[in-house]
């Protein structure tokens, strides 16, 4: 049997032209389209609606920057080691978005799928989730924070910006009913944080689970070119190395 020979959807280019989604990119993108909509239509095949780039908007202007992070502190100490490359610098710092950083909006996009789209009522099925979790002794992903309390500021104004952008707001709901599943069981509040509005919200204008993180990243490369620049007229990497050697001392087993 003849095998099916591989093809690819975005890109094709001739002497003349340059095609990305079968958009010409010097006659319709250049000068003509944003680059989030250019991005979305690039990432999902299909056109960037307004409640689409509002949405993305959100939620790329939220991820972008959050101070002296792990992945800021890696970029940063790349950098101080090879000044002369620039994007490793950004590669290492964004190698640590992932489960426990950044890129938790995965884990809590499939949660919210499972309450909403099982058989259980919502109510239930958040609960059984919660019940789960705390039986596994797992951290519920999209709730918590180190630092806000009570409430992470961001996830109200994240809803805000969804809603005014006209998201049907199904995902939204599922979240807060999820929310206040996880405040019953443990008998305190747990805010929902950023990450956990923006898989809501990600989920509301149908970007797959799978997808989410890369959407992080993509922000994230943005938030450290700018701590980079900063890297670059004050450095940082000096006083971080040598924090690093302070506060971990050798001892002997």
């Amino acid at each position: 049997m003849k095998k099916d020979i591989p093809t690819t959807q975005l890109c094709r280019y001739d002497e003349t032209d340059i095609f990305v989604r079968e958009r010409n990119l010097c006659k319709e993108v250049i000068g003509r389209m944003s680059f989030t909509d250019f991005m979305f239509l690039q990432i999902m095949g299909r056109p960037c609606g307004s409640t689409e780039r509002a949405v993305i908007d959100a939620a790329l202007v939220t991820l972008c920057e959050h101070g002296l992070t792990p992945s800021a502190i890696a970029a940063r100490l790349t950098y101080y080691g090879a000044p002369e490359s620039l994007q490793g610098a950004i590669a290492a710092g964004l190698l640590g978005v992932g489960s426990h950083f950044v890129g938790t909006m995965e884990n809590c996009a499939k949660v919210l799928q499972e309450i909403l789209n099982g058989q259980e009522p919502v109510e239930k099925a958040a609960r059984n989730v919660v019940s789960r979790f705390r039986a596994a002794k797992q951290a519920l992903p999209g709730f918590g924070h180190p630092h806000h309390r009570p409430d992470d500021p961001r996830p109200a104004a994240l809803f805000a910006a969804g809603r005014a952008a006209g998201v049907n707001g199904r995902y939204i709901a599922t979240l807060e009913t999820l929310s206040h599943e996880v405040d019953s069981a443990f008998g305190r509040h747990m805010t929902i944080n950023a990450t956990g509005a923006i898989a809501a919200l990600m989920l509301e204008i149908d970007v797959p689970p799978e997808l989410m993180r890369g959407f992080a990243v993509l922000s994230r490369a943005a938030g450290l070119i700018g701590h980079l620049y900063e890297e670059q007229r004050n450095p940082s990497g000096p006083a971080i190395w040598k924090a690093a050697d302070k506060a971990v001392p050798y001892a002997a087993e």
